[in-house]
């Protein structure tokens, strides 16, 4: 006889082997026993989750002649023998998806007209239905809504929203949730003792979780690796061997090189991967989900329940965590989950990869947000590291050096007298738009939903300007100087989108039209009315006129 896949052989002959579906199992058996059986049901939900097999169990179950007394098929009887083996009159499968024209429904509306030689039920399963064309789906309205008592109709799909309402609206809805690691798992190990193979339990972990829910999958996936390596015991790094995947230590040795910007460290870890032949589309949504786990462990100190993982790994990928700042995290997942759906489809899969390592690790490549912030980040553990490695002698020296710079910059301040030039240069009505302006944009900053209106990353870099009056004693102008954080500071503001929505919600928060722009300056040194920077001013102080 020749070898039958393992998804076949072990095929469910009985409810009670169906596993993950006890909500859709349960409910058709009470059916069963109380003599409430429906004349059409859709099964909905993703590949490999049992809507066929438990479409065929309902069959058998229909049309035994001797069922159990919770509603299950003996498969003892002639009915049951006859649906096993495929050769029962009164089950047709039907795949959809070669036959979806008007006549292939047609043929099945003149059949429906003749009741079945033996058993009670005629069942047709259509498979793939959302596959029908719509003519296809309009010839079978009339058959699905006033079938004949005899005649039972179970649709399957895996794409529901595809099916017209007319079609949903005639049909119990069933939906068959994806199944849970543990249940895949528990179900592979039994099936491994009654095969008579050895096999590691992370070895089996692992083919459960890479089946992402579906039991098909995961009997393909361990039907692949005991064929590679037949007659010896299966262990976690065969697994990985045939399924083209990457152990945890990769993972957090890539992590490490990524964290510390280290490319071209990096990017020898991406040959490592492909000279082992590693299946890089795979590779793209493990290190994705591993980045997913160390996110969870950085958020939480109580995520053991929700990572599948050993306490040797996530012992190791706890370390890993705290090299990683979470911003960049957040940055690292959104890149490589952009690239995911592209390295599918790509010709040069390696390319596409080493590109995104590189964009992990060069944050400067990108102009958008959480590029700027991680460059940010990058500087400010640079300047603390270069702080850190001064002896004393030249800590001491740099803050005699701060103290007198900053007495310089007091004095400087001191010379100014801010209210002062305010009085004489501004309008009563005009100085108190202004202090309902720096009002305004101080609450912005202490408000977690106002800020969110702008932009947490955008407010952040708000405190890099001079906040001053424009030449028209009316607006305001945001001035930036030439540091690092200043040009960045100053490309986020010269946006309009930026400096619009900050106008809008200090508008709101005033009652008033407020005019912001913004500009690059050498210097904030405060001169003269126009250089002024109205946070420092002190508008609770009385000035008589």
């Amino acid at each position: 006889m020749s070898y039958m896949a393992l998804y076949r052989k072990w095929r469910p002959d009985e409810f009670e082997e169906v596993k993950g579906q006890e909500h859709v199992v349960t409910t058709l058996k009470n059916q069963i026993i109380h003599d409430r059986v429906g004349h059409a049901y859709l099964f909905c939900g993703t590949r490999g989750t049992g809507k066929t097999t438990v479409a065929k169990l309902f069959a058998k179950a229909v049309n035994c002649e001797n069922p159990l007394d919770d509603g299950s098929p003996c498969n003892e009887c002639a009915s049951c023998q006859a649906i096993q083996a495929g050769n029962s009159l009164n089950v047709i499968e039907i795949d959809a998806a070669s036959n979806n024209g008007v006549d292939n429904i047609r043929d099945i509306r003149d059949e429906v007209q003749y009741s079945p030689t033996e058993g009670k039920y005629k069942v047709y399963i259509i498979d793939e239905v959302h596959m029908l064309s719509i003519g296809a789906f309009n010839a079978l309205l009339k058959t699905l809504e006033e079938p004949p008592s005899y005649v039972i109709f179970i649709l399957a799909t895996t794409e529901s929203h595809k099916i017209p309402i007319t079609i949903l609206s005639r049909c119990q809805r069933y939906d068959f949730r994806r199944i849970s690691l543990e249940t895949i798992y528990e179900r592979l190990t039994e099936l491994l003792s009654r095969e008579g193979i050895e096999a590691e339990e992370k070895a089996v972990r692992y083919i459960a979780k890479a089946a992402d829910g579906s039991m098909r999958d995961a009997l393909s996936l361990l039907d692949q690796c005991i064929a590679f390596y037949l007659g010896q015991k299966l262990t976690y790094d065969k697994v990985l061997e045939v399924l083209g995947a990457v152990d945890v230590e990769v993972f957090n040795r890539l992590m490490t090189h990524i964290a510390a910007n280290s490319t071209m460290e990096a990017l020898q870890v991406i040959d490592e991967i492909v000279w082992q032949g590693r299946e890089l589309s795979q590779f793209v949504t493990d290190f994705t989900w591993y980045m997913r786990n160390l996110l969870l462990i950085k958020v939480s100190d109580h995520v053991n329940d929700q990572l599948d993982i050993s306490a040797e790994n996530l012992e190791s990928m706890k370390q890993t965590a705290e090299q990683v700042d979470l911003n960049a995290l957040m940055r690292y997942i959104r890149v490589f989950s952009e690239m995911s759906n592209q390295i599918r489809y790509a010709t040069q899969k390696r390319v596409t990869l080493e590109l995104a390592v590189i964009k992990l690790t060069t944050p400067q490549m990108e102009n958008n947000l959480d590029s700027v912030l991680d460059r940010l980040r990058i500087l400010e553990q640079k300047v603390e590291e270069g702080v850190n490695s001064l002896s004393e002698e030249q800590k001491t020296a740099l803050a005699a050096g701060n103290g007198s710079e900053n007495a310089v910059t007091s004095d400087t301040d001191v010379s100014i007298n801010r209210e002062e030039i305010l009085r004489k240069e501004l309008e009563p009505a005009t100085r108190q738009d202004m202090k309902d302006i720096i009002e305004s944009i101080n609450r912005i900053k202490q408000d977690t939903e106002l800020s969110n209106k702008v932009g947490q990353g955008t407010m952040s870099l708000l405190e890099e300007a001079s906040i001053n009056i424009g030449h028209d004693n009316a607006s305001i102008v945001l001035s930036f100087d030439g540091t690092v954080k200043g040009n960045m500071a100053f490309k986020q503001f010269s946006k309009e989108e930026h400096r619009q929505v900050l106008q809008e919600v200090v508008g709101e928060m005033t009652g008033k039209s407020v005019n912001i722009a913004c500009q690059s300056k050498e210097s904030l040194a405060e001169t003269d009315l126009s250089s002024i920077n109205l946070s420092k001013v002190k508008f609770d102080v009385t000035v008589a006129d």
